[in-house]
Formats: structure tokens, C-alpha cells, sequence
């Protein structure tokens, strides 16, 4: 613990860190949240049906980061080698040639065509939660769907807080009749309904994350703009604000150098529930099929997958699992993070 007349001389964002870290629960899981999405980021490197590096004929060659057709390694074909094939394999294990693949030896739209079991097939060595109905590698998928469903919450986060931010500024600064506009506004748009719009757009288009960001983004900055309007509100008469007036800055200064700092505590406050929101939503989307493309490797289309094939629990289990960490360790740290902006709290 530290002194009240030590914290004077503590600037105040080494403050907010001190009562996040206070908060075993937050702190532990923000290290476990950014150490599972740092691996999710090696995904390539850690799953995939490519070796990382092999050697051939005396040649050291990548083939994770290069295309090689099977008549490299004495095939029949022109088109691009399977490393999973035993014929592929069995070249590499000969003449002192070798290969180093990843922990995991499948991609995540690998199909095992050499599976003993038929497909869903339960968690083997090889398949190390099993496979799904299409003969796809379960561990691959939810490792590249984790991956998929952070950045894209990420994403839509991040768009959503700058429109927020943006319109709740200028509505709470400004006031008046521009926020009497604004505010009819956003009743009118926030009544427009999102799913119907979603599933017109998905059948008009192709489905894409692009497309779904954008829709989706169209949406969910109008509950983050409600809270930085009302900052906006309470600061724009405080004496700092007036003085700042009064020596002659322009409403863009007053904004961005005293007014936005001063408020920005529900906005990173929400942050982590923000993002668990948008998780939930793509995940949900993808399981309704008005999601991300049926090639991308997806959270909800696991579930559906679970839905559908309630015999293969392995499917629905892994993936239940996966979603209930990732949003329990968003919510630690939202929690945490809550408290460590409360100024009545001493670090």
C-alpha cells in the first residue's frame, strides 16, 4: 500500500494502475486475456498442415511461407502438395531429408481424409478435440475463431467509440438545439430494426467481416454516445471550461485539450464490456448463418455445428468453453478497471 502523501506525488494514470493491480482478479485476467490472444496470433505458427521448415534433397525449404506442387516431392500432380498425405510424409522420412511441423498438424479448413473414425470423430492424439462434421479439426477452428472473434471485437469497439465519442461530444459541448437534433435523431435511428437489416443486407450481398463491421458499427455507438453527452453536459459550465473561454481558445481546443480528457471515464469503463458485446453479436450472427463467410473459421458456426450434431459433445462442449472463458475474463477486467477509475478508492 502506498501513503496518502506518497499518492500526491503519483501522476494520476500510475494512480488508475495501481488500484487495476489491486484487483487480483482483474489484473490475472488481463495477463491470461493477452497471453491466450498473443497465441491466437501465432496461430499460423501453431496450427497449420504445412511444416514450418523441412529439408529435401539436400534443400531447405519454407513451406509454410511458400507453394509447392506435389511433383516436388516425386508425386503425380501439379496442384499443391498435402503434407497430411502418408505418401508426403513418408519423402520426408527418407534420404535424410526431415520436416518440422506444428504442434498441431491441421489448418483450420484442413479436411482429414485419412481419419480412421468417421466425421464428427471424438478427441483422439491426432485430433485433439475431435473433428467436426465436415472431417475439420476442432482445436484448429476455435484457435483461429478465437483469433477472428477479438479482432473483430476489437474492430467494432474501437469504430464504435470514435462515434460515440464524436457525436456525445458534440451533442453534450454544444447543447441547444444541436442536441435537441441529435437526440430525435437517435430515437429515430435507434428504433430502425438492426436484424431485419442485417438479414436484407446478408441476401443482397456477400456476406463479409468488412460488411458486418460497417452494419454493425451503424448501431453500436449510440449507448456510449448517452453517457459522453452527459459528461460533456456537466463539464461544459465547470469553471475550467469558462476560463478556457475567456482567455480565447476555440470550442476545438476547449474540447480536445479540457473537456475530453475530463470524460473520458465511461468510455474506458465500457471498454471491456463494449467488446464482450460485440463477441457476443458476431458469435450469434454466425450462428444464425448472417454472419462471417462460411470460409472463415467461427465461434458460432462451431455451436450451430453442436446444435445439429448434439451426439458429438466435443463440438459444443469446446466451444461453450471457449466463449465463457473469454467473456468471464473480459468482465474481470471491466470490473476491475471500473473500480480503478472510482476516485473515491486510494491505491
Amino acid at each position: 500500500m502506498i501513503s496518502d502523501s506518497d499518492a500526491v506525488s503519483i501522476s494520476p494514470g500510475r494512480r488508475v494502475w495501481l488500484r487495476f493491480r489491486q484487483s487480483r482478479r482483474g489484473y490475472w485476467s488481463l495477463v491470461i486475456f493477452m497471453v491466450l490472444f498473443g497465441i491466437s496470433l501465432m496461430a499460423e505458427l501453431l496450427s497449420n498442415d504445412k511444416p514450418l521448415i523441412a529439408r529435401y534433397n539436400g534443400e531447405l525449404i519454407f513451406p509454410i511461407v511458400k507453394t509447392y506442387s506435389e511433383k516436388t516431392f516425386n508425386g503425380d500432380f501439379d496442384t499443391q502438395a498435402d503434407y497430411l498425405d502418408p505418401f508426403i510424409r513418408d519423402q520426408f522420412n527418407k534420404n535424410g531429408n526431415w520436416a518440422i511441423y506444428p504442434l498441431n498438424h491441421y489448418h483450420f479448413d484442413t479436411l482429414n481424409y485419412f481419419a480412421t473414425s468417421p466425421n464428427p470423430a471424438p478427441p483422439t492424439a491426432e485430433n485433439w478435440l475431435g473433428t467436426d462434421d465436415r472431417g475439420r479439426d476442432v482445436f484448429a477452428r476455435l484457435l483461429y475463431g478465437f483469433r477472428v472473434s477479438i479482432l473483430f471485437g476489437l474492430a467494432l469497439t474501437i469504430t464504435g467509440v470514435l462515434l460515440g465519442l464524436l457525436t456525445g461530444a458534440v451533442q453534450g459541448y454544444f447543447a441547444g438545439r444541436t442536441d435537441l437534433f441529435f437526440q430525435r435523431f437517435i430515437e429515430i435511428w435507434g428504433s430502425m430494426p438492426e436484424l431485419y437489416l442485417l438479414i436484407i443486407f446478408a441476401s443482397i450481398f456477400e456476406p463479409s467481416i468488412g460488411l458486418l463491421l460497417i452494419l454493425l458499427s451503424l448501431f453500436g455507438w449510440m449507448g456510449l454516445s448517452d453517457y459522453v453527452r452527459a459528461d460533456f453536459l456537466r463539464n461544459r459550465n465547470l469553471e475550467y471550461v469558462q476560463a478556457a473561454r475567456a482567455l480565447g481558445l476555440s470550442n476545438r481546443q476547449i474540447i480536445w485539450r479540457h473537456v475530453l480528457p475530463n470524460s473520458l471515464t465511461p468510455v474506458v469503463t465500457f471498454l471491456p464490456f463494449r467488446m464482450s458485446g460485440a463477441i457476443l453479436a458476431l458469435t450469434s450472427l454466425d450462428f444464425l448463418g448472417l454472419g462471417v463467410p462460411p470460409s472463415t473459421a467461427s465461434l458460432g458456426e462451431l455451436l450451430a455445428q453442436g446444435k445439429n450434431n448434439l451426439d458429438a459433445w466435443w463440438i459444443a462442449l469446446s466451444t461453450f468453453a471457449v466463449l465463457t472463458i473469454t467473456l468471464l475474463l473480459l468482465t474481470n477486467i471491466g470490473d476491475a478497471l471500473r473500480n480503478a477509475l472510482d476516485v473515491r478508492r486510494k491505491a
